[in-house]
């Protein structure tokens, strides 16, 4: 089945939502689409055994499910079985006993099948749609639908799978994109991970493959198939775990159907229930290949508990040592979740990542914040590969640009140290008929071609594209670069704290004295901490007589200077020591801060106010920042960017902060120039020229 008819067949069992019409709304359909098309898959798949697993069942019906189950698993040659003697092709023999009937013919399958159909609580659609006399119409349409492996493989059967639930979202204005990744997009990440392999040709290989956002299992499967394909002797193992009941049944149904080990897929929130933590021997689990696409954007607020938890006192020994992102995108969690489950690669063989995100984890976070902690420790650790810009509105869900991180803790030796970007956003070709918010789609030479220039890891590569000058909008061909290999250090920088001195004036007069009253120490002494009482009352009396006392010191000492400024804080401190002696007040520390902070203004030709070390103050209005490469010395950089313009400012080494990020869009910018003035005159007289003949044809 090729992927136009795999999308009729999905649209030909949505149609098949017209019958609920009314006592359904759009945004339940699926409700009842999912669960049917799942059971009708397995009705079909069991068909060629049927009379086989119902002879094993009544030959062995009084002995222990412990016994029976592998006997009724041999008979069927699956994991799964039914034990009815009812199939969809009979549910409709009786229509007054259809609910009962087909609700004890899933009744009849084997445990794990009734744990996918009980997660799509497909029980109570039942009665409801038996109450609304609908229920024979619909099992009657699907009894007539062929999804044998005959008709429909596997792989297409998760075409299937994915698109129903693409168009019931797409209808419920739900975000189908959370659910799965274009196929197109997990085929590309799976040959970037298999690339560089040497031992994909070994018999009997044994790999295991791990998504901790597994959703219906999109990536799993092209995985598996992909790696069948290197070697159809290998044995993939595949892992997942989602959230998502829905998502997880269609994924457990998929790999009971594939004859996969399903119980592998785990339900259950990875950040606070991960499923695998350890193996029943103790070990933690580790994994070969791991894939995910974990949801853009969304927030692990109802995680945070577990996860600052885990972090706080396990550090690198859990999952989350590297720090935390904000609240609103937790996608760096996944990340390091995935970073946590690499085998060593002594003994192990090491790892490899594929990772889908949006721009927000390259660049989001100052130095010193969770995102930027994140990226140090990765690439610090030399586990960043590569990073692949996709071109925009490839995702169902979103237009919005996305990339693929290449994580691995074996590189190859000549990408030690190095980090290769990789800038594919010119690369793809236009669908014929968008879905969603999806309307460009890679070929399959396109996915050849961006896995070639990762193996090939040359930087400055070119490649030749065409596109439409923004002005003129005739198509133009010139090369760009695509790849460009850096040192992990180029993506680091010190984030340094530049300080200048503190120059204040100072001067006693009317208007200054007057902002006294906005100084909170100075507030704060006609304020009792006593509760209303005698005591109180008294603390309060006490301290507005020296509030007037401090008011008519500085008066005084107005008088005395004619209200001069005094461009030094040292010796106006002095005059007011001075004044306060003579009047026989003697100024607690709070006083004298709150009078200097009133009676002071910044002036840039005023002495440099010092601290009792004799070392100059800051001044915080003043303070500024500055980013300087991670190999450049901060003194050198600061002779020749900073001290020719401000040679009084000083870098405070206290405040030093490393940070990381990686700007792959600035590293693939391409200069624009200007067109010349005279085309832009040009341009300006045929449009004066198009709309003067439009005005004539008005006014005929």
């Amino acid at each position: 089945m090729n992927a136009t008819t795999h999308q009729q067949l999905a649209n030909f069992i949505w149609k098949i939502c017209n019958l609920l019409r009314g006592p359904y709304k759009r945004n339940e359909y699926r409700k009842v689409i999912l669960p049917l098309t799942v059971l009708r898959r397995f009705d079909c798949v069991l068909a060629d055994t049927k009379q086989a697993v119902l002879a094993a069942h009544e030959q062995n019906v009084e002995q222990s499910d412990a016994v029976r189950e592998p006997l009724l698993q041999a008979a069927s040659g699956l994991s799964f079985y039914n034990t009815s003697k009812l199939d969809f092709g009979r549910l409709g023999d009786d229509p007054n006993l259809l609910a009962q009937n087909l609700n004890a013919y899933i009744g009849a399958f084997s445990e794990n099948v009734r744990e996918v159909i009980d997660r799509f609580g497909f029980a109570d659609h039942i009665d409801r749609m038996d109450e609304k006399d609908l229920l024979y119409k619909v099992v009657k349409e699907f009894a007539g639908l062929d999804l044998s492996v005959k008709s429909v493989d596997n792989m297409q059967m998760g075409y299937v799978f994915e698109e129903l639930i693409r168009i019931g979202a797409e209808q419920s204005n739900e975000e189908a994109g959370e659910h799965f990744t274009p196929r197109e997009v997990i085929q590309l990440m799976v040959g970037l991970l298999l690339s560089p392999e040497p031992d994909l040709h070994k018999s009997h290989l044994v790999k295991t493959i791990y998504d901790p956002a597994c959703g219906t299992g999109g990536m799993l499967s092209v995985a598996e198939e992909q790696l069948l394909a290197h070697n159809a002797e290998s044995r993939p193992l595949v892992y997942g775990q989602d959230y998502n009941d829905e998502a997880w049944a269609v994924c457990k149904s998929d790999m009971l159907l594939k004859g996969q080990n399903a119980e592998n897929i785990i339900r259950g929130d990875t950040f606070t229930q991960d499923g695998f933590a350890r193996k029943p021997n103790g070990q933690p689990w580790t994994f070969d290949y791991m894939l995910a696409n974990p949801p853009f954007g969304v927030e692990w607020k109802q995680q945070e508990r577990h996860v600052k938890n885990e972090h706080e006192t396990l550090g690198f020994d859990g999952r989350f040592g590297a720090g935390t992102p904000r609240i609103n995108d937790g996608s760096l969690l996944f990340l390091q979740h995935m970073l946590s489950k690499m085998q060593p690669v002594a003994g192990g063989g090491g790892s490899r990542i594929a990772i889908v995100f949006n721009g927000s984890p390259l660049f989001t976070g100052d130095a010193g914040s969770g995102e930027s902690n994140i990226r140090r420790w990765i690439i610090e650790n030399d586990w960043l590969e590569a990073i692949v810009a996709l071109p925009d509105q490839m995702f169902y869900n979103t237009g919005i640009a996305t990339y693929i991180w290449v994580l691995t803790n074996r590189k190859e030796p000549h990408r030690t140290g190095k980090v290769q970007l990789i800038d594919a956003r010119q690369v793809f070709e236009k669908m014929r008929r968008s879905l969603g918010n999806k309307r460009n789609q890679l070929a399959q030479a396109q996915i050849d071609d961006i896995t070639q220039i990762h193996g090939n890891f040359t930087s400055g590569e070119t490649r030749d594209f065409t596109d439409e000058d923004p002005v003129t909008h005739q198509p133009r061909a010139r090369p760009r670069v695509v790849s460009k290999v850096f040192a992990n250090s180029d993506f680091g920088y010190q984030k340094i704290t530049v300080e200048r001195p503190l120059r204040l004036n100072f001067a006693a007069n009317p208007e200054r004295i007057g902002r006294l009253e906005d100084e909170k120490a100075f507030a704060n002494l006609s304020i009792s901490k006593k509760r209303a009482g005698p005591q109180h009352d008294a603390e309060v009396t006490a301290g507005k007589r020296r509030q007037e006392l401090i008011r008519a010191l500085l008066d005084t000492m107005a008088e005395e200077t004619g209200g001069k400024v005094i461009a030094d804080r040292e010796s106006f401190g002095a005059v007011l020591e001075q004044t306060a002696r003579a009047a026989g007040v003697k100024l607690a520390a709070p006083e004298r801060k709150a009078i200097l902070s009133a009676l002071g203004e910044r002036d840039a030709e005023a002495a440099i106010c010092t601290n009792k070390s004799g070392q100059p103050e800051a001044d915080p209005e003043l303070r500024d920042t500055e980013t300087v490469p991670l190999g450049e010395a901060i003194d050198d950089y600061m002779a020749r960017e900073v001290l020719p313009h401000v040679p009084d400012a000083w870098v405070n080494h206290a405040k030093t902060k490393i940070g990381y990020e990686i700007p792959l869009n600035r590293h693939f910018y391409v200069y624009e120039p200007p067109r010349p003035l005279e085309v832009i005159q040009a341009d300006l007289q045929t449009l004066e020229h198009e709309i003067t003949a439009m005005l004539a044809e008005v006014t005929k």
